[in-house]
């Protein structure tokens, strides 16, 4: 059905110290061949360089392509692309190549990604937001053109043509990541997907909801709404607790542990992130989190633990309030073994998955009007 919920996992890759890295990425590319098996309709990860506790995945192309020749059913995206990090015109024909080689089950997911990421790519983090904009412009440009000319501000080409071209007309279906408003209207205008969700309370992205189908409305576009949560699941509620304990004090620590590269101590510093686009990485809300304790964490909802019946009911709550499109479950995280993500699939896919399109398709798929 063309407006049933679709279900996908997301995976950052999260790596302990002392990990062998092959191995964890192999176990990954096992929960993929599981996830299509299981019946999930989209397998995403992270494109993340350096930071081995937050994300062990710099080339997710590569890894799709692997996981395509291994599977049926699932679509491929990643969550996002760091566009100020790439050359555009390159990375406008690598996609389309993976569209191409993924036979169209290909998504692409944009954003300007984490702070901590530019300096390191020796992009200054004040460009960050203007690459941002010439990049996306250049991929769209590339895909909708057989030659285009492009005069930006960082990026300049003359009667060029990117080959080779992606499998429809203007490419690919463009999901654009994080909760900042400011490119909501560009989002709205084009009709792109976006995604919200994560490692923080729902209150965080109640307003970007919003704010996103509301601009879709004014547009005229129909709005596509993924969120992301974290779960995870036993049979036995005090099990899944016990099991899931040290992975998800893990989860947040590795989230947060490349803020602590960020020179955000005195205000000037913290003015110098707002000034690039990143007050959220200048307030203190994000990096409080790994003070919380598991209790806390649980009690929050920032991670759904326990029963199937009982993050059942808390994300069929969470899509009573957002009326998302897409739930991508956070299957596999903080140095969990795989045995525990297998199981963590297993149980959402047997147990949750009918129960939230059964409900969501008598509900309706009708978005909350906006305020």
């Amino acid at each position: 059905m063309e407006n049933q919920l679709r279900f996908g996992t997301y995976v950052e890759f999260q790596c302990p110290p002392g990990r062998d890295h092959s191995s964890l990425i192999w176990d990954v590319v096992s929960l993929g061949d599981h996830a299509d098996q299981a019946g999930f309709d989209v397998w995403t990860c992270l494109e993340h360089d350096w930071f081995e506790q937050f994300a062990v995945m710099p080339a997710p192309l590569p890894l799709f392509t692997t996981l395509a020749q291994r599977t049926s059913r699932l679509t491929f995206r990643a969550m996002c692309h760091t566009l100020p990090l790439h050359n555009p015109f390159v990375l406008a024909g690598e996609l389309a190549t993976a569209d191409i080689l993924l036979n169209g089950r290909f998504e692409v997911g944009v954003g300007r990604g984490h702070a901590w990421l530019q300096e390191p790519a020796n992009i200054v983090l004040d460009e960050n937001v203007e690459r941002y904009a010439e990049c996306l412009d250049i991929i769209e440009l590339a895909w909708s053109n057989e030659r285009f000319s492009y005069d930006g501000k960082y990026y300049k080409a003359n009667d060029l043509s990117v080959v080779p071209r992606p499998t429809k007309a203007g490419g690919p279906k463009i999901f654009q990541v994080g909760t900042s408003a400011k490119w909501f209207q560009r989002a709205a205008d084009n009709a792109y997907g976006v995604v919200l969700g994560g490692p923080a309370p729902t209150a965080v992205f109640r307003e970007p909801a919003k704010l996103y189908r509301q601009l879709c409305a004014e547009a005229g576009t129909d709005p596509y709404l993924g969120w992301i949560k974290a779960i995870y699941l036993d049979e036995d509620e005090d099990k899944a607790m016990e099991e899931a304990r040290e992975s998800v004090l893990n989860f947040i620590k590795f989230n947060v542990s490349p803020l602590h590269s960020l020179a955000r101590e005195t205000p000037e510093e913290k003015q110098r992130l707002i000034d690039a686009g990143y007050a959220f990485y200048a307030a203190d809300d994000f990096a409080s989190t790994e003070n919380l304790t598991f209790e806390e964490l649980i009690e929050y909802g920032i991670v759904f633990v326990g029963t199937p019946e009982k993050v059942g009911d808390q994300l069929l709550e969470l899509w009573d309030e957002f009326r998302f499109e897409e739930l991508l479950i956070v299957p596999h995280y903080g140095g969990m073994d795989r045995w525990q993500a297998i199981k963590n699939q297993e149980l959402f896919a047997r147990d949750i998955m009918p129960r939230m399109r059964a409900a969501t398709e008598s509900a309706g798929a009708a978005a909350p009007a906006a305020a």
